[in-house]
């Protein structure tokens, strides 16, 4: 009896692996090909404002992406989503000050001051762009990010979703990807 158990727990663990593995090459590959279409509207994702009020170095890459892109003429606005870091700066105004310091003009970028997490992002996101009759965005984040904030826009009705990630890569994002994978099934539950 006590070894018929081992072997199904076994099994389970050996599924549920499988399955960590199987959805964790979605999410990196989901998120290394970005969708690169002209849109209404850019979502640039917040992340860590640094103690002298300049953008972490993920945020940085997020911003320059999209200042990229935006020269490239892929979408029209931007909106700059975060909140009130524990730093005691308003990451979508930090996010702001930086596109305009690069020269995006200032009347193009919209802030999101209440974007604490992918899901309300996604939420004032879609009130935005109802209010603009806007019918289109391009999110722009960490290629680990990109599976999960198209499922939240996607619980927003929101059709045409595109991406594109931000071209940095560092050692945490291992820690980030294996986080994704519970944080992925809790947007979809939700």
């Amino acid at each position: 009896m006590k070894l018929i158990f081992v072997k199904r727990l076994f099994i389970a663990a050996a599924v549920l692996l499988s399955w960590l593995i199987i959805h964790t090459a979605f999410i990196v590959i989901d998120g290394l090909n970005d969708e690169l279409k002209p849109v209404d509207m850019a979502v640039v994702l917040g992340n860590k404002v640094e103690d002298n009020g300049q953008p972490s170095e993920r945020l940085k890459a997020r911003l320059d992406r999209t200042i990229e892109l935006y020269n490239q003429g892929y979408f029209t606005f931007i909106l700059v989503s975060g909140g009130l870091g524990k730093e005691g700066f308003d990451e979508a105004r930090v996010m702001k000050f930086y596109l305009a310091d690069q020269g995006i003009p200032e009347d193009v970028i919209i802030e999101d001051n209440n974007g604490y997490n992918s899901y309300m992002t996604a939420q004032n996101t879609s009130t935005i762009m109802d209010a603009l009759k806007a019918d289109s965005a391009m999110i722009i984040t960490q290629y680990f990010h990109i599976s999960r904030t198209k499922l939240a826009f996607s619980k927003m009705d929101m059709k045409e979703v595109y991406s594109s990630h931000a071209k940095i890569f560092e050692w945490r994002d291992i820690y980030s990807i294996l986080r994704e994978f519970p944080a992925y099934y809790k947007y979809l539950f939700k």
